[in-house]
């Protein structure tokens, strides 16, 4: 039965995340690490105090961002109820840059068919740019895909084009579409730009959610905003491999707490992704994509620029979209290397003050020692000394631990719960639940050894390189 944008609106207006899982676990855990441990002395008790105490400030920020979240959310209710607003009178522009490869083909297929059938409904004034490489593999493909919608466009970047800083790979394709915008008179304050990922589609509860975003922004006056992100979410049938679809768990709880609680209040100092981008198309212009040939995290550069420029003027929305976890575990530890490579390098870029990247220098070295902070290694080391006793130096540090390990559960739990809801069951397996808590070892194993081959690369100097991995149709 089809759901018009009216009732899509009311569906979202219900939805809010859930803190059940967090505030249940934490005073567990607490009170039993407080029951039965003792402080403990010798090397292996100094280093779980640092490494497990280390990642509370992040874990106290993402707190909050879910009590913002929750919070704003209700704000909207109350915003819906006086003005209904599913359809914005600003143009709509999707960018989607692609490798324009034949095995990334079938998702870039399916991600720009999505925009076409959802995005008309709430903009009238639409249009899809997919950027290709002149002569890539799959380009006859994607000039077929774009004879079969009126608003399919496909831009072309001349092999010889070459940006004034050299900036390389996708970066390099979003900066000309940028500077064609400027060229076609397109980079207006009533023309927003939504920067989306070959692999990521949308539906109509990502335009209305959009679409009542930037329209309330004609009202705002002094603090209307020009920046936003939403949350990217993962349906199951999307992905083959059940064991990163469990790991990318972790991603949508992240866009409604740490990136909700900064990109939301204003500054995006984490960076953001690179799906669901969404920033008025006046605003960009200033900004540009041109930020040398080293640049690999495009998207978080972008945000960092951003926060120095216009302070205080981004925000979060409730709109969703829709991605595939890699295919396999060697992909998803590429995927992840590469992103921690870039970061690491971003956190040490110069050209942007210190102050916007000190946060990101400690998110940064949470990441990349992942390895070092597992159980699985620290239980090791003890088993080494003959001493795998891992309780801190004083108490005081086991609520700490508590609150750091009962978020680190919310995040695969709540993850997981929506991940679940966007897939054409909507449901979690029973199973799920438990299985991914159990795997939350493994899982953040995982992530934590992608983000040390990143920096592995990074102090070795090697030559940047984007790596792209293919996704399931």
């Amino acid at each position: 039965m089809a759901v018009d944008a009216a009732e899509m609106a009311r569906r979202l207006a219900k939805w809010r995340p859930r803190a059940r899982s967090l505030l249940l676990t934490f005073p567990v855990i607490c009170a039993f690490t407080l029951w039965y441990l003792e402080p403990a002395s010798g090397a292996l008790a100094w280093y779980v105090s640092i490494v497990w105490t280390w990642p509370i400030f992040a874990t106290l920020l993402g707190v909050y961002g879910i009590a913002r979240t929750r919070f704003q959310l209700r704000r909207n209710r109350r915003y819906l109820h006086d003005a209904e607003v599913f359809r914005s009178r600003d143009l709509m522009l999707v960018v989607v840059p692609t490798i324009g490869r034949h095995d990334t083909y079938p998702a870039l297929e399916r991600s720009v068919l999505s925009y076409v059938a959802c995005m008309p409904a709430c903009f009238p004034k639409f249009r899809v740019d997919v950027l290709i490489e002149e002569g890539c593999a799959a380009q006859e493909k994607i000039f077929d895909l774009g004879r079969r919608s009126p608003f399919i466009r496909v831009v072309v970047v001349p092999k010889a084009y070459q940006t004034p800083h050299g900036t390389r790979f996708k970066a390099r394709a979003n900066h000309y579409s940028h500077e064609m915008r400027i060229a076609e008179g397109e980079a207006r304050d009533d023309v927003w730009v939504l920067h989306m990922d070959d692999d990521t589609g949308l539906a109509l509860d990502s335009a209305v959610a959009m679409a009542q975003f930037i329209e309330k922004q004609r009202w705002a006056g002094a603090d209307a905003k020009h920046l936003a992100q939403g949350i990217l979410t993962y349906p199951r049938e999307n992905a083959v491999s059940k064991i990163t679809w469990f790991a990318d768990a972790i991603r949508p709880s992240d866009d409604i707490a740490r990136f909700s609680a900064l990109t939301g209040h204003g500054r995006p100092l984490l960076g953001m992704h690179g799906e669901l981008l969404l920033v008025r198309a006046s605003i960009e212009a200033t900004i540009g994509w041109d930020f040398g040939p080293k640049a690999i995290v495009e998207d978080a550069q972008l945000a960092l620029n951003f926060c120095r420029m216009y302070p205080g003027r981004s925000a979060w929305f409730q709109g969703r979209c829709y991605g595939a976890s890699p295919a396999t575990v060697s992909d998803f530890i590429k995927q992840r290397e590469r992103w921690a490579w870039g970061l690491v390098a971003l956190a040490f870029n110069r050209t942007i003050p210190l102050r916007y990247r000190l946060l990101l220098m400690y998110c940064v070295v949470s990441w990349v020692v992942g390895p070092l902070q597992n159980i699985f290694f620290v239980v090791s080391v003890g088993l080494v000394l003959g001493d795998p006793n891992t309780t801190p130096l004083v108490s005081a540090l086991l609520p700490v631990w508590a609150l750091n390990f009962a978020f680190t559960i919310w995040q695969y739990w709540e993850g997981l719960r929506i991940n679940a809801s966007v897939s054409d069951n909507a449901r979690r397996k029973f199973w799920e639940p438990f299985a991914l808590i159990l795997l939350i070892p493994f899982l953040s194993l995982l992530e934590g050894i992608g983000g040390f081959r990143g920096f592995l690369k990074f102090i070795r100097r090697e030559e940047n390189k984007f790596v792209v991995i293919a996704k399931p149709a």
